[in-house]
């Protein structure tokens, strides 16, 4: 695959993103538009090794064919080359944004070199394809007859959709938000995914036969019961939408929220130009404090830059992890290793160093004495490894007190809302998750199947398309019989022609 030498001739070069100073004024993406001559020399790096690990089960869990679509890219066939991507990845647009891209930590290259830059080939190839018009709508020929009703519009959802109709089935999908794309709408920054981007995917399933209906909020004001007995199957993909709250003294004072409350208010006020209400919080003007180290707390950090926060602080529990890989984190797993993100970068730029403090336990919430929060008192740990494993503690004298107007709680996700299992009946695992196996995505009531992260919990985007694939696999074999659908892993399979 690509030029037999070329992974000796070039060096990694990323595709740079816009300058923070420049970029943290606007909610635009943060990319810059790639040149295809450094596209084709990163496509030439690809080794042609002989087990390609960046779609092996260590690296892309939809198993893109990478090693092919970095051919095509370095031979300048770039349709041929989105042909290749979209056979295994229905938003190759989604991921190529928003993806960590495991598959470039499993790179055989990595093991000695930096790894192809396969995230940004996968994202060039497909805002091509776009740009091109290679990718107008391909509503099935006929339909079958039967109906499918989808939960959550978020990318389990939408792949189950997309999979679903491509062999004809009636599929409707019900969102609780005002707006299509659940946490690709609302749960990532216009900066990372631009929502136009977004939505001309949302606009071309629109126009192949998908259904959307909004403000639907199914266990709530949508009976679930009703649109079972409606639907030949149903489809829960909610998400892991129950966010860890950090339940301290002080924590009910004004001024701390989730992540997601300031984050989604942000979209559709700032984004989408919906009227201010009094979901909208403003960073502007004050001291703010993320707890959580995680792509949301990064999304956070962003975001209150753009407000015009006084300062930014961002707490992390564990040790800042090493430059290179440690001994126990060998390739080809997913390496564990010190990241800076666009909200670092543009954090650092602005106030003169990294936002990020590690080993910071919060103790107590601040108050002014009339309901306000004022700050958060925090104390130092320690992590030391036994035979059990890691143990923290306190280190003694190391207490601080830091001034926070507003904290933002961006410690991820425990599991579903339970109202819609509750609702229907099902059963759920013993962290709350909606209970199927992976593979088979049946629930405990016949003709409910579930993917996502409302079935294995929180997790990455490209995983959530995996699951969608494989739940509409699943969906079919049940109604039909069979399924010509590919499953979970498994490529449809092709070869390289002259």
């Amino acid at each position: 695959m690509g030029k037999p030498t070329g992974f000796k001739e070039f060096d990694r070069k990323k595709v740079a993103w816009r300058l923070p100073v420049v970029r943290v004024n606007d909610y635009d993406e943060i990319y810059t538009e790639p040149r295809p001559e450094q596209l084709q020399e990163q496509g030439a790096r690809c080794m042609d090794c002989g087990v390609p690990f960046c779609q092996s089960a260590s690296g892309c869990p939809i198993d893109n064919l990478i090693p092919e679509w970095n051919d095509l890219v370095y031979n300048n066939r770039w349709k041929e080359a989105s042909e290749r991507l979209h056979q295994t990845n229905n938003f190759p647009e989604f991921t190529g944004r928003v993806c960590p891209a495991p598959c470039e930590g499993s790179c055989v290259l990595g093991i000695t070199n930096p790894p192809v830059t396969i995230k940004n080939i996968e994202n060039a190839i497909v805002d091509r394809a776009w740009s091109e018009g290679w990718l107008p709508p391909t509503p099935p020929l006929q339909r079958n007859g039967k109906k499918v009703a989808i939960v959550g519009s978020g990318p389990a959802g939408l792949a189950a959709a997309d999979q679903l109709n491509s062999v004809g089935y009636d599929v409707t999908v019900y969102e609780r938000a005002n707006r299509i794309g659940g946490l690709l709408q609302y749960g990532i920054p216009n900066m990372k995914l631009d929502k136009g981007v977004l939505q001309r995917r949302i606009d071309k399933m629109t126009a192949e036969g998908v259904h959307f209906v909004t403000d639907a909020n199914v266990g709530q004001n949508v009976d679930a019961k009703e649109m079972y007995e409606a639907n030949d199957a149903m489809l829960l993909a909610c998400g892991a939408t129950k966010p860890r709250d950090l339940p301290i003294d002080g924590r009910e004072l004004k001024g701390i929220y989730f992540a997601m409350e300031y984050l989604t208010a942000n979209t559709q006020h700032k984004v989408h130009g919906d009227p201010l209400d009094s979901s909208f919080i403003s960073a502007e003007g004050k001291d703010v404090i993320v707890i959580g180290g995680g792509d949301t707390g990064t999304d956070c950090i962003g975001t209150s830059l753009r407000h015009g926060c006084r300062s930014l602080v961002n707490f992390e529990l564990l040790p800042q992890p090493p430059a290179d890989r440690a001994d126990d984190n060998p390739w080809p797993e997913w390496p564990r290793i010190f990241r800076v993100d666009y909200g670092h970068e543009e954090a650092e730029a602005k106030f003169g160093k990294d936002p990020r403090e590690y080993q910071i336990l919060s103790k107590e919430f601040l108050s002014d004495g009339n309901g306000n929060l004022t700050g958060i008192k925090t104390v130092q740990v320690k992590w030391t490894k036994t035979d059990e494993g890691w143990n923290m503690e306190e280190v003694a004298g190391s207490e601080r007190d830091w001034p926070a107007q507003l904290i933002l709680l961006a410690m991820g996700f425990l599991g579903p809302e339970q109202y819609l299992a509750k609702s229907l009946g099902i059963a759920t695992d013993p962290r709350s998750n909606f209970e199927a196996k992976h593979g088979e995505f049946t629930t405990s009531i016949d003709g409910v199947f579930t993917a996502g992260d409302c079935r294995r919990g929180q997790s990455l985007v490209v995983w959530a398309i995996n699951e969608g694939r494989g739940a509409a696999r699943a969906i079919d074999t049940y109604l039909r019989g069979h399924s010509t659908l590919p499953a979970p892993g498994v490529t449809m399979g092709s070869q390289l022609v002259p």
